[in-house]
């Protein structure tokens, strides 16, 4: 069992897929904003129908709303459970049971994000392995938007905390260049030490080339 499943499990039982994507759909129901991460895409990846790649997409809450918008999105997780839920949501896009560490989709994308506390959650030993399947699968010049939590407060269970510099250090040696960090995904100023974060990575042109 991963990381990621144990901490779901022990919060929600079993059920833990189903339990997620009707929390978000009661959010939506009392009126909430839940596609921030969306909103963010929006105004990065550029107009529709960019390449756009969900990392972890869960339950596939924002690929599905991304696609409604007519962005070319493939939602890729390691837990069957949670993209079988995708599926039964939206039977037309194209879901895929994907480890993130061995990631081969023999594509490229535009943007590719990591939202949803993906990189703390990540099993023990695999943060360099991910970070060169996200960058092998960005496209020269693409970007790599990730938002994670920093502390006990932004993560679920006891999920460990991923220091911010081992994610810096993991991205700059596959050729994933810092662009901007913030503290929410409406672009909320970043503050040293702050509890949450969204990272924006640029991917290096292949062979070093400006």
């Amino acid at each position: 069992m991963s990381r990621w499943q144990r901490i779901a499990r022990d919060a929600e039982g079993t059920a833990y897929a189903t339990a997620y994507a009707e929390r978000f759909r009661a959010m939506v129901a009392a009126g909430q904003d839940v596609h921030g991460e969306a909103g963010l895409v929006t105004g990065l990846a550029g107009p529709p129908p960019a390449r756009v790649l969900d990392a972890g997409c869960g339950t596939g809450r924002i690929a599905t709303h991304l696609a409604g918008l007519g962005y070319d999105v493939v939602g890729v997780d390691v837990d069957a459970s949670m993209v079988r839920v995708a599926q039964e949501e939206a039977p037309s896009l194209d879901w895929r049971v994907v480890d993130l560490a061995t990631m081969a989709l023999d594509t490229v994308f535009d943007l590719v994000l990591v939202a949803g506390n993906v990189v703390p959650l990540l099993e023990p030993g695999t943060l360099d392995a991910v970070a060169a399947r996200l960058a092998a699968h960005t496209d020269d010049g693409g970007l790599v938007v990730c938002g994670f939590g920093l502390d006990a407060d932004h993560l679920p269970g006891d999920c460990p905390v991923t220091p911010l510099a081992d994610v810096d250090s993991a991205f700059a040696r596959v050729g994933l260049e810092p662009v901007e960090r913030w503290s929410t995904w409406d672009r909320g100023p970043w503050v040293e030490g702050g509890g949450y974060v969204v990272t924006l990575h640029r991917r290096a042109p292949r062979g070093g080339s400006a």
